[in-house]
């Protein structure tokens, strides 16, 4: 008889992002061993978007517990600490059910570098939202002792992430261009530190923007050298990481950055700034380059091998990460 479990996400299952991308892959990997998923979303209640940031949703919880009556799962994972996440983590609190959790994104990082709020403010919200979590799950082992320098007491464990390799996987007999062809797929807004991929001066280098959000027009505007070609999926978006040279990746408050392993399967060395993300991702020299200076980093990342770049990706496995998440959950009594 097969188990269920249930994951509470205040995503939406058709956007596009790490959170998402993770789950559905987790999700393929559960049904082959005869787990039932169910999502409890937004989309079963009332929502509205987020001002300033739509691809994150205001939902108005109601009914959790008829709801959770319903699905009858033997695991409760709480994705996100949105709405959603906070209304069930409340009912589950009050009649004694168990749970686990994800700290996905750099909240109060995000919340700070978007509308001004203090991280003093929003790391002890953090924290009391993760206390009564049976397992913590986070990106690496570097995001643990963050998360335990910021207080976090329990248990707290490195889960890693995957890619498709039906989907990412090197250019088959297509010859790169002389010209440096320099991708970013990203979404398009203030927070990921884009203006340092946008403004990088290397000579004769051709700059592609992949991905949407709420800075495009500004910066179409403001970068007419750049190639802002908006949001891609699958196939499509794996075209953009193998036409590419070197795959930039700007961001400075990542706890992991998937995009980064998908550039890795398709043979593309990666350039980055040594920040949390790319220090647990990268294998400096071998999948791409890391440096303070962005520009030398994709001077570096240039002289790489492909062939050793999509080796190296070898260790990224949606089913490794499928383990991690099965052999932490918790009964929910």
């Amino acid at each position: 008889m097969s188990k269920t479990i249930l994951i509470v996400t205040d995503n939406l299952p058709d956007q596009i992002n790490g959170v998402v991308t993770t789950y559905k892959n987790i999700e393929a990997c559960a049904i082959r061993d005869n787990y039932r998923v169910v999502y409890l979303d937004p989309g079963r209640f009332r929502y509205v978007d987020c001002p300033g940031y739509n691809e994150v949703k205001i939902a108005f919880p109601r009914k959790v517990g008829k709801i959770l009556e319903e699905i009858c799962p033997d695991h409760i994972h709480i994705a996100t600490e949105g709405p959603v996440g906070l209304r069930v983590r409340q009912y589950l609190d009050k009649h004694g059910y168990r749970y686990n959790t994800a700290y996905h994104t750099k909240f109060p990082e995000g919340l700070r570098a978007l509308f001004g709020i203090p991280e003093k403010l929003t790391w002890p919200l953090v924290r009391w939202f993760h206390k009564h979590s049976g397992k913590v799950l986070t990106t690496t082992d570097t995001m643990v002792q963050e998360l335990k320098s910021h207080g976090f007491d329990g248990d707290i464990v490195p889960w890693t992430r995957g890619v498709d390799r039906d989907i990412f996987y090197p250019a088959r007999g297509i010859a790169q261009s002389k010209r440096p062809v320099l991708v970013c797929v990203s979404r398009v807004s203030k927070e990921k530190n884009l203006e340092a991929f946008l403004e990088l001066e290397y000579a004769g280098a051709r700059k592609i923007m992949v991905g949407d959000g709420p800075m495009l027009e500004d910066y179409r505007t403001r970068y007419p050298d750049v190639e802002f070609v908006g949001f891609k999926t699958g196939r499509n978006l794996a075209d953009y990481y193998r036409m590419a040279d070197v795959f930039v990746f700007p961001s400075r408050w990542e706890t992991f950055g998937i995009v980064m392993i998908e550039a890795m399967a398709c043979g593309t060395p990666v350039a980055a700034y040594p920040c949390q993300g790319p220090l647990d991702v990268i294998d400096e020299g071998i999948t791409g380059c890391m440096n303070n200076d962005l520009e030398q980093a994709v001077e570096d990342a240039l002289m790489l091998d492909r062939q050793l770049v999509h080796r190296g990706s070898a260790r990224w496995s949606w089913d490794r990460a499928w383990a991690i998440f099965r052999d932490n959950l918790v009964d929910i009594k």
